[in-house]
């Protein structure tokens, strides 16, 4: 093997190698790998450059729900939710432990992205009345414990009153005997029903392997007890994905 191949397969920003070469102009296909075998492409790359006006309309009204105040992005790509929010007045932080994406960011224009991973955040970066996971990004919280613990270090670098607003992906919205067998597979090893063991592929690129968490309603709400956060207001979408809208209490 040569060392430029063997450079490429080392690499594993695979997702940041992906936001680029569509920042370039080139085709670029994600891939999602899950632990048990099961292949996810999609070519859902242009989603992460797309403006407000074709975004998905459960989004839009997200969005809505901002208080007046600075805002975290959580795992902000290529930066869409900067661009569009710098646009309109706010100041915002967007953070990604991609270095490619954070790159990307900066030549698009967003002010301040940071290469940052989400169990870094703390009140070093300031404080924040929003806390943004969008784009299915609530699976950032891993699992039940990471989240309780995220949501302590994120009430503490918050003013009051203070929102999250993040999506997930209720997976018992599901008829896939791949999906509701991998589900099971979780529940026997006393995992979440929803914690999926997953990599992005790209090319020759491929990320580490890491935790997502998918929860259901409910199951959010659990995770919020006594966390200090409640949920507000849900938005739903036509198909599995949904909306939060989560405060913070006194």
């Amino acid at each position: 093997m040569s060392d430029q191949i063997a450079r490429y397969k080392s690499d594993r920003d695979a997702f940041g190698h992906m936001l680029f070469d569509h920042f370039k102009g080139e085709e670029a296909l994600e891939i999602i790998e899950r632990e048990d075998g099961f292949i996810d492409p999609n070519d859902g790359c242009k989603v992460y450059f797309s403006e407000f006006k074709d975004w998905r309309p459960w989004e839009q009204e997200a969005l809505r729900n901002l208080l007046p105040g600075r805002v975290l992005d959580l795992g902000c790509g290529a930066g869409r939710m900067e661009l569009y929010l710098q646009s309109q007045g706010f100041e915002v932080v967007g953070i990604d432990n991609s270095p490619l994406a954070i790159e990307v960011c900066h030549r698009r224009g967003v002010k301040d992205a940071r290469l940052l991973p989400v169990t870094r955040v703390s009140s070093e970066l300031g404080i924040f009345a929003n806390i943004l996971m969008m784009g299915n990004n609530w699976g950032l919280m891993a699992n039940r414990q990471r989240a309780r613990w995220l949501l302590g270090r994120f009430y503490g670098m918050t003013s009051f009153p203070a929102h999250i607003i993040a999506t997930s992906n209720d997976v018992y919205n599901s008829d896939s005997p791949y999906h509701l067998a991998y589900q099971a597979h979780n529940r026997e090893r006393g995992r979440m029903t929803g914690q999926i063991r997953m990599r992005v592929r790209y090319q020759m690129h491929r990320t580490p392997w890491y935790d997502y968490l998918m929860v259901s309603r409910d199951e959010m709400k659990e995770i919020l007890e006594a966390t200090g956060w409640c949920v507000k207001q849900f938005i739903d979408s036509p198909g599995a994905m949904y909306v939060a809208v989560i405060e913070k209490e006194k």
